[in-house]
């Protein structure tokens, strides 16, 4: 009998690929998805996918539709706790230890990020993160930490209820390449270095050398991990980790800011969007006046002084990913035509 799955964020950027990608690959899933605003086209170009509509507050409602629901992919509002209580809820109403219920929750690498250290500021940091070698400190990662207080209501969840709940973190890194879905079609970071770019510092820019590094997943690599993950759920479990050791990291490559700069400087200017392809070296206080749009402070020191660097080990042994994706450098040009239109 085919999965019943409860997706949310089926108009994200993220979601809304994973969304895509199981309707094409596997139409025989039952899918509901919860979402607040349908697009016009989403019923025609999804017209088995059910449909409720409602949005993160509606905490009644998303218990009610994951207790029906084998499988739930939790995507959207990383700092939301009533909605990741509430799918919890749902699926523990009905799962069993012959019987056990899924759920995949969208974490993100921020989680390692060390915004709050300013010892690597616009340097490499030499700490990179390994999702099987690390978990024990991924697991027990402090309140400050980004994410944090949904990973523990999860990890909780998978210790308490184990037996009859069988969770998974996919903890994402930077993403590039367009999006598959009905919505958003760009990741963030892309469109968030050429807004500041374009209305602001007029000039591709790095702090310090520039050394600070983040790790990078093409979409397509990121949906695969997914899909991996929710194949194993639809089998019982498979041979995915699940619970405290459900944790994945998607890296495929790294890549420092100052290269990331170079090579945007040089695709804007190769274009007229700038006069001067050279990123130019800005003093640490001028990185802390960027981003000013964001209501958190660090958000200018996260996306271009600070390191996030993670080696995606497990998805490769427990469920044989294989990234096929072409790389950050060789995509960026589109991803950054996408941002210039948008800011048009």
């Amino acid at each position: 009998m085919a999965p019943s799955i409860f997706l949310t964020g089926g108009t994200g950027y993220i979601g809304g690929s994973v969304l895509a990608a199981l309707v094409k690959q596997h139409p025989e899933y039952d899918i509901t998805v919860l979402l607040r605003n349908v697009p016009d086209t989403f019923t025609s170009q999804y017209p088995n996918v059910k449909i409720v509509r409602g949005d993160f507050d509606d905490t009644t409602l998303i218990a009610d539709t994951a207790s029906k629901a084998d499988i739930v992919i939790h995507n959207g509002n990383s700092k939301h706790e009533p909605s990741i209580r509430a799918h919890i809820d749902g699926l523990l109403r009905n799962g069993t230890p012959s019987s056990p219920r899924f759920l995949i929750r969208l974490g993100g690498t921020g989680a390692i990020a060390d915004w709050a250290d300013p010892s690597y500021y616009g340097e490499k940091n030499p700490r990179v993160w390994n999702d099987i070698h690390d978990i024990e400190q991924l697991t027990s990662l402090p309140d400050t930490a980004l994410h944090r207080n949904i990973e523990k209501i999860v990890q909780k969840a998978a210790v308490d209820h184990g037996d009859r709940l069988k969770c998974a973190i996919i903890c994402s890194c930077g993403v590039y390449g367009p999006g598959k879905g009905p919505g958003r079609a760009q990741s963030q970071l892309v469109p968030l270095f050429c807004d500041e770019i374009i209305n602001n510092t007029k000039r591709a820019f790095y702090t310090q050398s520039g050394g600070n590094t983040r790790s990078w997943v093409h979409i397509d690599d990121l949906v695969a991990v997914y899909i991996k993950l929710v194949e194993a759920a639809a089998a019982g479990g498979g041979n995915a980790d699940w619970g405290l050791h459900g944790y994945y990291f998607t890296a495929t490559q790294e890549v420092s800011q100052l290269d990331f700069a170079t090579a945007i400087g040089r695709i804007l200017k190769k274009h007229g969007v700038i006069e001067y392809e050279e990123p130019v070296q800005l003093p640490l206080d001028d990185i802390w006046k960027t981003a000013q749009k964001s209501k958190w402070r660090y958000t200018g020191i996260y996306a271009f002084a600070c390191n996030t660097r993670t080696v995606s080990e497990r998805a490769r042994k427990v469920l044989g990913y294989e990234p096929k994706a072409p790389s950050l450098l060789d995509c960026l040009e589109e991803d950054v035509l996408a941002a210039v239109r948008r800011e048009a």
